[in-house]
């Protein structure tokens, strides 16, 4: 698996520092476990603000400050790696998933729908406990030579390739591949290769849809 796009390093230290919302956070999560440059970038990042936490007054740290140490603590396996991808399957009940297609340990214990029915060869599947905040969180699955409909963006859109592959017009983006777009971006994401794609995506605020038929399919479902 080849990882040609990442999230940004500001992005990985709002992770680190428990600054992200957590829609993004849950995606740059996946994406650390996804992509082994990032995790550890990350792993960095967590241990200088570790550091940088004891050289502050006790006063200055948050009340659960030393929860989300210990928390982070406990994700890393003992040689100070994270856990392969994988290793895990969707909770029963929820998505089918192609065999092979990682499950990252960040969705591990969350609740997904079913895949359900959008439009010809598009699904979609969302968190039956949805992360907190106004940041909308789910699957899509889309078959090969398909595509979302062309868009822009009402806030920021943040989207993690977890199986295939699909090219927008100004990239192509593979298995472990990370995008954020804002309201300057307008693309039109169609599927590559003889396989679906599946993304895990969130949404701060709609998605501008061009066509009327596609925003009237998007606000029944909430995009």
């Amino acid at each position: 698996m080849t990882i040609r796009h990442h999230p940004g390093d500001g992005l990985l230290l709002d992770l680190a520092a428990g600054r992200l919302s957590p829609g993004p956070a849950l995606l740059a999560a996946v994406h650390a476990e996804m992509c082994p440059q990032c995790g550890q970038r990350l792993r960095v990042l967590e241990a200088v603000g570790g550091v940088l936490l004891e050289s502050l007054p006790a006063e200055t740290l948050r009340p659960d400050a030393l929860s989300g140490v210990l928390e982070a603590i406990d994700a890393l396996s003992v040689d100070g790696t994270r856990p392969p991808v994988g290793a895990t399957a969707p909770v029963r009940g929820g998505p089918d998933w192609p065999a092979g297609a990682p499950w990252p340990q960040a969705l591990d214990g969350m609740a997904f729908s079913p895949w359900k029915w959008i439009a010809p060869g598009m699904r979609w599947s969302r968190p039956l406990s949805p992360p907190a905040g106004d940041v909308n969180v789910f699957l899509l699955r889309i078959g090969p030579g398909r595509s979302l409909p062309a868009h822009t963006h009402g806030g920021l859109e943040w989207t993690q390739v977890m199986h295939g592959a699909f090219h927008d017009g100004h990239a192509l983006f593979g298995a472990g591949d990370f995008d954020a777009a804002d309201d300057s971006v307008h693309h039109q994401p169609v599927v590559q290769g003889p396989g679906d794609c599946i993304c895990l995506a969130a949404v701060d605020g709609r998605l501008r849809f061009d066509g009327m038929l596609a925003r009237l399919a998007g606000s029944l479902v909430g995009m």
